[in-house]
């Protein structure tokens, strides 16, 4: 029901991430709407996924573009280790290598 933890992990793996949401029960958000069947939701289901193939199709190539252009999130934890890095502990810096490896130097 939420990206929250996904977004936040892609953000420090400074992996780019963007998320399309599509509704399939409509009747958990509008007081007016009648009770939704598991069918009802079975057949939005399968139209969200031909809409999202759609989508995908016309818009990665446009992402692809952007982000060779004009993306920051494989930089995005440049700024986020306030301690000199010769104060770190060989240890840690081993242990966050994987993570933050780059900016340990």
């Amino acid at each position: 029901m939420t990206a929250l933890p996904e977004a936040k992990l892609a953000r420090e793996a400074e992996i780019c991430y963007s998320i399309m949401a599509m509704v399939t029960d409509f009747d958990c958000w509008h007081p007016d709407h009648d009770a939704v069947s598991v069918e009802m939701v079975v057949k939005q289901a399968v139209e969200n996924a031909i809409n999202a193939k759609k989508v995908l199709k016309r818009v990665i190539p446009e992402l692809v573009k952007h982000a060779e252009d004009n993306c920051t999130c494989k930089e995005a934890l440049s700024g986020a280790i306030q301690t000199a890095p010769e104060a770190i502990d060989p240890a840690i810096k081993e242990k966050l290598k994987l993570i933050v490896g780059k900016y340990l130097k």
